[in-house]
């Protein structure tokens, strides 16, 4: 390992004499690209140089114990190793995980849908709530949110919505929001006080790029037809919305939130892309029969992660056994702590497969 950082801080320091040289001043493009590795590998060097330290002071601080006769001396260079012995764990620790190997598509922008469960209209009404809840955390990151298709009810519940939320950054927060949500509370058509227990499937899908997955034109059938939604609210009218479906796998994707026909199209065939792309995903893993099962959970639509009980003002997450007695503020997108604890939890469970 230490060979390997070693290397890496070679380089660092040969992209930092390449970028002082003259020519590469000349070269606005090339300058550019080593400025990017550079940034690249600066937390990595920065975190290696910062063990190195440690590791330094400590050498010292045993060797000045074991030669000096000085008795005030002796105590001040024990106290400077157990300062370095103390803070190495940590430093080691924070370096590793820089070089824990990062998914791919944590700067991806997401593709979030939401569809009602068990549970009929209360159900729909969670989804709702759930959607709500994700699009107040998004504009407290200052992410945009943009819906491509939404199926209300008559009473303001949703039976299935897909959204996009655009930002740095957006999957590697809500990719753990994957799978059953289930809620537990009194429904306002309950006439009696009784709890119901309802859920919602929450699917999180990285935003693939067209050039990344080629979709074959002649396997789509593309429809268009009227928009509709209870109330007309979230949809337009026109004959603009675009139903795009995948002949080989049966997958289907309305979109007729924008006015334009052309966006609605384009925006159908990003989200099909993505989700034919996240299908082929989870069959490479399924296939790998040492494929780490992950301490979070595999994020698939059919576990159930979380529960809202509204009678005990309790959000619980069962991948990592967490409960939160703050619900109303869950609901009203304060995720970060949940968010943390699985961010953690995995970083945790991957420096463990490391070994």
């Amino acid at each position: 390992m230490d060979e390997k950082l070693l290397q890496i801080e070679d380089r660092y320091d040969k992209l930092a004499a390449r970028m002082e040289a003259p020519e590469t001043y000349a070269d606005p493009e090339a300058y550019a690209a080593l400025a990017k590795e550079q940034r690249q590998l600066e937390p990595v060097v920065e975190a290696w140089r910062a063990v190195k330290r440690l590791r330094a002071a400590a050498a010292e601080a045993e060797a000045l114990i074991a030669n000096e006769t000085d008795p005030e001396l002796r105590q001040l260079a024990r106290e400077e190793l157990d300062g370095a012995l103390g803070a190495l764990p940590e430093a080691e620790t924070a370096l590793k995980m820089l070089l824990l190997p990062r998914d791919p598509n944590d700067e991806r922008n997401v593709i979030v849908e939401i569809r009602a469960g068990v549970g009929g209209e209360e159900s729909a009404l969670f989804a709702s709530s759930l959607y709500r809840m994700y699009a107040m955390y998004a504009e407290s990151r200052r992410w945009q949110v943009s819906i491509a298709n939404v199926s209300e009810t008559d009473l303001g519940g949703i039976r299935e919505i897909s959204f996009i939320v655009e930002g740095k950054g957006a999957y590697s927060r809500l990719k753990f929001e994957s799978g059953v949500h289930r809620v537990q509370r009194v429904p306002e058509t309950e006439t009696q006080g009784r709890v119901h227990t309802s859920t919602a499937t929450v699917a999180v899908l990285p935003e693939v790029d067209q050039v990344e997955f080629q979709l074959d034109m002649n396997e789509l059938r593309i429809d268009v037809f009227r928009s509709s939604g209870a109330g007309g609210q979230k949809v337009n009218k026109t004959s603009s919305a675009i139903r795009v479906t995948h002949i080989p796998t049966g997958t289907v994707v309305e979109c007729q939130d924008e006015r334009s026909q052309y966006k609605n199209k384009e925006r159908a065939l990003a989200i099909l892309s993505s989700r034919l792309a996240q299908a082929e995903r989870d069959k490479q893993a399924a296939a790998r029969a040492d494929e780490r099962h992950s301490q979070v959970g595999t994020g698939m639509r059919n576990e159930r992660i979380r529960t809202y009980n509204f009678p005990q003002g309790r959000v619980t997450d069962h991948r990592i056994g967490l409960t939160l007695y703050k619900i109303d503020a869950v609901m009203n997108g304060d995720l970060d702590e949940i968010i943390d604890a699985l961010v953690t939890a995995d970083q945790a469970e991957k420096l463990r497969q490391e070994g």
